[in-house]
């Protein structure tokens, strides 16, 4: 008997696009010093962050009391560039925050504008959830 699924004939059935079904964004970007960074966790990443965090990284969303510790936003950023910027190192990206902040951003605008679109691009909501989500972070940048 021989194992595996290479030698089967696949069966496929024609998908329809649907014409309303938005696609999701392929990164989020973060300017920094005149400089644009790709932004966007893969799975290997993914795991490798909830292996470091010991959780899911939902729960840091959620569990966080309105916003993240600066260094777990920043060790996610650096997840999710560290497949375009190689060898990007955490202090990098602690300078890169310095400088951004020099240039007039904020920690909480770092995490309306960089840190929660890296959600957004990963697969983390639902279309609905990131209506509901783009909604509440303009009440937020409203307030700022």
């Amino acid at each position: 008997m021989e194992y595996g699924l290479d030698d089967e004939k696949v069966v496929t059935e024609e998908k329809k696009e649907d014409a309303t079904k938005t696609k999701r964004a392929p990164f989020a970007y973060w300017e920094v010093g005149g400089k644009e960074y790709k932004l966007k966790l893969t799975t290997a990443v993914i795991c490798q962050l909830e292996d470091k965090f010991k959780c899911n990284l939902m729960n840091i969303l959620q569990n966080s009391g309105g916003m993240p510790p600066l260094a777990m936003m920043l060790t996610i950023a650096q997840g999710a560039m560290k497949t375009w910027e190689h060898g990007i190192k955490y202090i990098d990206v602690q300078n890169m925050f310095d400088k951004y902040c020099e240039d007039g951003g904020t920690q909480l605008s770092f995490m309306t504008d960089v840190f929660m679109p890296i959600y957004s691009v990963s697969g983390f909501f639902s279309e609905d959830q990131q209506t509901e989500m783009d909604r509440k972070l303009e009440a937020v940048k409203e307030e700022m």
